[in-house]
């Protein structure tokens, strides 16, 4: 199915076909369950919605009511359990996923490509807050993993490692465009501090949408 449009793409959905595929559950029961395993910090989880998810999955024939549970005067409480067009589209969605390389648009890469309407010295300033912002973040993570990793095995904490690893792969980027930036090697740099400098668009940049033109 790797290329199809599916029909619901939010990652929580995904989560709930997961969870669900261990066992049927409770809605309220899933939340607990992400929370207890930490996968907010993987999964951008808005629990209030959680519902609105378990009904849509329903909707598209990947969960179906598998037990309603009563308990005295307590509240009917609906079990959820998946249906095997349920664990087929869990398993093509996961199998895309690790395959295939999504285009994504992290605020970071945004900032980065539209920093030159800052001067140069004040985007110095503000990657080097940022650099030890992210040197903390890692500490953090680091902590965690070095505590975790004598309870539990490397599998269930993967996502963290895969974490660290990103922070850590943004720093040396940082770290190395931030020292070029002071020592004024940046490609360009001379015409960013012009236009700053003088608020005149420097010619070369003119010359360059001359050149390339996008219509």
């Amino acid at each position: 199915m790797a290329g199809n449009r599916r029909k619901l793409s939010n990652p929580l959905a995904l989560a709930v076909l997961v969870l669900l595929s261990e066992r049927p559950m409770h809605p309220y029961e899933i939340a607990q369950t992400l929370r207890q395993r930490g996968k907010e910090h993987s999964v951008k989880i808005n629990f209030g919605s959680l519902y609105t998810v378990v009904q849509n999955l329903e909707k598209h024939g990947y969960v179906e009511v598998a037990e309603v549970q009563r308990q005295g005067n307590r509240p009917e409480r609906t079990l959820y359990g998946l249906t095997d067009d349920g664990r087929v589209e869990m398993v093509d969605w996961m199998s895309d996923l690790l395959a295939v390389p999504a285009v994504e648009f992290p605020l970071f890469g945004t900032a980065v490509s539209l920093m030159p309407v800052l001067p140069p010295d004040d985007v110095a300033v503000h990657l080097e807050d940022r650099l030890a912002k992210l040197e903390v973040q890692a500490a953090g993570i680091r902590g965690v993993l070095h505590a975790l990793h004598e309870k539990l095995p490397q599998l269930f904490l993967v996502e963290t490692e895969y974490q660290l690893h990103m922070i850590e792969a943004e720093m040396e980027w940082v770290r190395g465009f931030r020292k070029d930036l002071v020592d004024g090697t940046v490609g360009g740099q001379a015409e960013w501090e012009s236009w700053h400098r003088t608020g005149e668009t420097p010619k070369k940049w003119k010359d360059l949408e001359e050149q390339n033109p996008r219509d």
